[in-house]
């Protein structure tokens, strides 16, 4: 039986408390709660989603993130979820999509919020491996200097690190950190981490117009990556709705900025399209769409697929928008859905 104490300790996630709640009298409730996918990856392929973090918990609040406001920022580790639960929800919803012939190439943590701030990280981990299937963490690298945040992450097949500026000013108006992180500690902490990591080391730098994305902070940040050494960096640009009105680099900017990686780095590969819309339904399409939107927005012509694939119509989407779970928001002239989660709103003046 799980202890009362795994549950976020009276921070209001309510998603948090009902999924380890629902764990203890199963586990089934966890799967729609922390498990969603696959979702269609630029970098992964289909990864099987794992949202450790309950919303919207993170060391950083990016201008430019798709989940919204950060409504608390910390760098302390807690403990969210019990680990044996959230690895036998991963394992049950990998086993139904092999039953239906799906192809997963990742299970990849991809969570609300900061997934190192997961102190059970590694041994989720380490209990996953038994799947068979490769572990990706995609992480603000903000807690890199923990020594057991590198050794968690050691466990990883696949690690990709944000590295949005290299000099504090810059840093700090894109990634608007937490107080009491230091830019050159984290720094140093993903130089150690890259000298004795054995998996598949990614970078991604997400260039934001008017804020880190002239010629200088480019060049210095493809310095630092040299140093790195990543097998790929990755350069991207917003293509959902993001936190503040910010606006994606231009695409000339991202052609010097390409270039500038390129003289300095091996792979390079630039982010900026559309991933697709392969998203698999588990038959249930509302908890699919609020157990994928929590994290991902989806576009409409996305949503439109998945509903033909549960053979439901758009009546499950007006639904959950008059009951206040879901919200539609435009987005550079398209429509977007998102579950509705505290730092998020329903209009982007970003169109």
């Amino acid at each position: 039986m799980l202890s009362a104490t795994w549950p976020c300790e009276n921070h209001g996630a309510a998603d948090a408390v009902g999924a380890v709640n629902a764990a203890a009298s199963g586990g089934r409730g966890l799967i729609s709660s922390s498990v969603y996918g696959p979702v269609p990856s630029r970098r992964l392929g289909r990864s099987l989603g794992i949202n450790n973090i309950p919303p919207k918990i993170c060391s950083y609040s990016c201008v430019y993130c798709q989940l919204g406001k950060t409504e608390r920022r910390q760098i302390r580790r807690q403990a969210l979820y019990e680990p044996h639960c959230l690895a036998r929800s991963v394992r049950e919803r990998a086993k139904q999509l092999r039953e239906k012939g799906e192809l997963i190439d990742y299970l990849a943590f991809v969570p609300d919020g900061e997934p190192t701030l997961d102190i059970n990280l590694g041994k989720e981990i380490e209990l996953l491996k038994t799947s068979g299937i490769k572990i990706a963490v995609i992480t603000n690298a903000s807690l890199i200097w923990y020594e057991d945040v590198r050794r968690d992450l050691q466990k990883a097949d696949w690690v990709c690190l944000k590295v949005d500026a290299v000099t504090p000013d810059v840093w700090n108006r894109v990634n608007r950190p937490h107080r009491q992180l230091k830019l050159d500690i984290i720094l140093d902490g993903l130089l150690h981490f890259a000298r004795s990591f054995r998996g598949v080391l990614t970078t991604e730098t997400m260039l934001i117009m008017g804020i880190n994305d002239d010629s200088r902070e480019v060049s210095k940040t493809a310095d630092f990556l040299a140093h790195l050494k990543p097998a790929k960096a990755y350069l991207a640009v917003p293509t959902r709705p993001t936190a503040e009105l910010v606006k994606p680099a231009t695409d000339q900017m991202m052609n010097n900025a390409f270039r500038t990686f390129r003289e300095k780095l091996k792979r390079v590969e630039c982010l900026t399209g559309y991933e697709g819309n392969t998203f698999v339904s588990t038959g249930n399409v509302a908890e699919d769409l609020l157990s994928i939107t929590a994290v991902h927005p989806m576009r409409e012509d996305a949503v439109n697929e998945l509903l033909h694939k549960s053979n439901e119509d758009w009546g499950v989407v007006r639904g959950l928008i008059n009951n206040g779970r879901l919200l539609e928001i435009r987005y550079q002239g398209k429509k977007f859905y998102a579950r509705k989660l505290a730092g998020r709103v329903s209009d982007s003046n970003n169109s």
